[in-house]
């Protein structure tokens, strides 16, 4: 029970990989709060299956980039749950486009909800940790956030942002003893990817040394190790979940 009474609030986690790091938290203990654009059928069968592991769940509908937004569900949610202990920048989109076809709309869009959001959060929940003296953000970058990937610049420019400002906070809010760190996936097989056609597929698998795509899980037990006591002395880094993907 690594992260018996602690709490941790996951942005955009009513599926895919957020869903999955809230399932591997609660199943370490950790009460559950997290956010979706809206709290729909899906969102509330989450809520269910998390609730039924025994931790307190409750799920809140927020537009993470909504600086306002982001910052009122912060405050309910230390209403709700008295402490946030664990922070995960989980919410993102992609509106892929080569660059000089790339409109104004698809660049603010990405950057908006992958980059701003990721600054709501830890704005509105760094005084909350600075008061516990502790805390854990955690917030989803790429492997195209190191590497950079054609047709995808708003969407690398976004995660390689959450690089830099992981790098930042770490700094600011160390001496008070909360961490930040940085998550960066390669090639995850989720229902994004398994949309994707089989010859794309194969050729990503490819590119891959252990010749084959990470699962959700892994992810989340690498947010798990973050989120601990087991990498207390851990902060400012990068840790790619990528299968040795160049």
């Amino acid at each position: 029970m690594l992260l018996q009474n602690k709490t941790a609030l996951i942005t955009g986690a009513a599926r895919g990989i957020g869903k999955q790091i809230a399932l591997c938290f609660a199943k370490e203990g950790c009460n559950i709060a997290f956010t979706d654009l809206v709290i729909d059928d899906v969102a509330r069968a989450t809520e269910t299956e998390l609730t039924a592991l025994g931790i307190i769940c409750r799920a809140y509908a927020s537009d993470a980039s909504d600086y306002d937004a982001a910052h009122a569900v912060v405050k309910q949610v230390q209403a709700d749950f008295g402490r946030i202990d664990i922070l995960v920048n989980n919410a993102g989109i992609t509106r892929d486009s080569l660059l000089l076809r790339m409109t104004e709309q698809q660049w603010d869009a990405v950057l908006t909800v992958n980059l701003k959001s990721a600054f709501n959060f830890i704005h509105s929940v760094a005084p909350i940790m600075l008061r516990q003296r502790a805390g854990s953000i955690i917030s989803m970058s790429s492997v195209v956030g190191l590497n950079g990937n054609a047709g995808q610049a708003n969407y690398a420019a976004s995660k390689a942002g959450i690089i830099a400002l992981t790098k930042s906070t770490a700094k600011e809010l160390g001496s008070r003893g909360v961490r930040a760190n940085a998550i960066a996936p390669g090639y995850i097989l989720t229902d994004m990817t398994a949309a994707l056609p089989e010859a794309v597929r194969e050729e990503f698998v490819k590119m891959i040394p252990l010749h084959r795509g990470g699962t959700p899980q892994e992810v989340a037990n690498v947010a798990l190790f973050l989120a601990s006591d087991l990498s207390s002395y851990v902060s400012g880094e990068v840790i790619q979940v990528n299968g040795a993907m160049a």
